[in-house]
């Protein structure tokens, strides 16, 4: 899955998964910088990869990948 949003600057990408962290340029968007921890922490629980791409003007990309097995067992 790939979601695309705002950018986020070059020096909050190295940090964009760390609880509590927030951009510079997230000033007028509220929260608590929680949700991509959340989401970083239960990708790695499935044994997945997240990946984050940022450009300015081209905006943010989000990689997610989790493994998938055909041997479920519901």
């Amino acid at each position: 899955m790939t979601i695309q949003l705002g950018t986020i600057p070059p020096d909050d990408i190295k940090h964009i998964f760390q609880p509590f962290h927030r951009a510079r340029n997230a000033t007028n968007i509220p929260g608590m910088g929680l949700g991509m921890s959340i989401v970083k922490q239960t990708v790695d629980l499935h044994g997945g990869e997240i990946f984050v791409e940022s450009a300015i003007g081209a905006g943010t990309t989000f990689t997610v990948t989790v493994p998938f097995s055909i041997n479920l067992n519901i």
